[in-house]
């Protein structure tokens, strides 16, 4: 309640209990009527707090019908304002989940004194159908997530949910107070700040969204665009204009176009970020916008460094051990070495875990190219694991094997500042 206090009324405190039979049997070895005293009794001492309270019936769509009625109505005569619905394991289709909250609505008597919610899982890839059939049942609210990402196969992707209401809202008149503007910046923002990439065909933000390859579409689209378009991609934030930027363009045109993109930037980040920009565009023709959000997520979203990269070289080809030699800053303190390996990105990991005796554990690494065309930046994106606290590195860079180093040592300080807090309590 202290971490949430600050919040004011806007602060939640949302609690729940499996309720299903397989969860009651094998995981709470409880019985129903156990389960319904202990939903009842976290509910009221969260009211003690706020009277802003959420309740979910963890596995509801599993749960027996009339005990899933008997705990909405005691935990909203509790004081839960907010009644959640989970489809934890995405078992659940269309038809019976409408079933399901009708029935909820149907016979839970005091079912209006609080916002009927559903949150789906999208094992069966039906999170977002599901989610909308419960919305025509008289759901009121969703919980959903940007990209869809969640655990195991994610969760409702808020946008195809919005952008669904939003299209199709003659059979389903209902609104949101999301701006759509905003997605596809979200989106963006989230995927470069988790690593997680976001596949080509994806619904509404995918790369493939709105691009028209078979003939046939192209003719249409040039007659007239809504023959194949069922929304705009500038509905969703995204400007049809790819090629912005170059060598010569000032601070203001710069500025000017990250506001587009979503970006709002004081005057010292603003700066930071420009240096960035004239550097980059010394070396590359072309500045497009995912090299703009690549500046601005390796320049600005920060945390402190403990290691600092400050030169490397590679030594590699077909007839020789590749090399790294690495120097960085770490502590303070000024370190270079040389180390061989198996490729030039084995060489230079082994450099920087010598340089800061790293004992972390390399999950997972990703290479991808921003843009398109044989100077476009290379992503690079890595996974570490220590003390069973993972995090995820990012870095840019015209060379690969830079951006390996920079995704690396990112990832390096995140894992610190992880362990900090971890061992402050925090």
């Amino acid at each position: 309640w202290k971490a949430l206090k600050p919040a004011g009324e806007r602060a939640r405190i949302h609690t729940f209990i499996a309720t299903s039979d397989i969860h009651l049997k094998y995981k709470l070895k409880m019985s129903e009527q156990q389960v319904l005293d202990t939903a009842v009794a976290a509910v009221r001492r969260a009211a003690g707090y706020t009277p802003n309270v959420e309740f979910s019936a963890e596995d509801a769509v599993r749960t027996r019908l009339p005990f899933l009625a008997q705990v909405v109505e005691e935990v909203i005569a509790a004081g839960a304002k907010v009644v959640n619905i989970p489809d934890t394991v995405g078992y659940t289709i269309p038809s019976e989940y409408f079933d399901i909250i009708k029935y909820l609505k149907e016979h839970v008597p005091n079912i209006d004194q609080a916002i009927l919610s559903v949150h789906c899982h999208n094992d069966l890839g039906l999170a977002v159908a599901n989610s909308l059939a419960a919305v025509q049942a008289g759901a009121e609210q969703v919980e959903c997530t940007i990209n869809g990402i969640g655990e195991r196969a994610g969760n409702c992707s808020l946008e195809e949910i919005v952008m669904a209401l939003r299209t199709r809202h003659d059979i389903m008149p209902f609104r949101t107070e999301v701006v759509t503007e905003h997605i596809y910046a979200t989106s963006k923002l989230l995927s470069t700040i988790t690593g997680i990439v976001v596949q080509p065909n994806k619904a509404i933000v995918g790369a493939n969204a709105f691009a028209h390859e078979a003939g046939i579409h192209q003719h249409g689209m040039l007659m007239d665009k809504s023959t194949y378009e069922i929304m705009t991609p500038e509905s969703i934030g995204l400007t049809q204009n790819k090629l912005v930027l170059g060598k010569h363009s000032g601070r203001h045109a710069f500025g000017l176009r990250l506001t587009e993109l979503g970006y709002e930037l004081n005057k010292e980040d603003l700066n930071k970020a420009f240096v960035r920009f004239k550097a980059l565009a010394d070396k590359k023709k072309d500045i497009y916008d995912e090299d703009l959000d690549a500046i601005v997520a390796d320049e600005l979203i920060r945390i402190e460094e403990r290691y600092k990269l400050l030169e490397m070289s590679i030594a590699s080809g077909s007839f020789a051990a590749p090399t790294a030699t690495v120097a960085m800053e770490v502590e303070g303190k000024v370190k270079k070495t040389a180390l061989m390996g198996s490729g030039p990105v084995d060489a230079t990991f082994k450099a920087i875990k010598k340089l800061t005796k790293s004992q972390a554990k390399l999950l997972d690494f990703t290479v991808g190219a921003i843009t398109g065309g044989t100077d476009a930046q290379g992503e690079c994106t890595v996974r570490l694991e220590l003390d069973g606290r993972e995090v995820i590195g990012q870095g840019a860079h015209l060379d690969i094997i830079v951006a390996s180093a920079k995704a690396y040592i990112n990832a390096l300080n995140k894992l610190v500042s992880v362990l900090e807090r971890t061992a402050g309590g925090l």
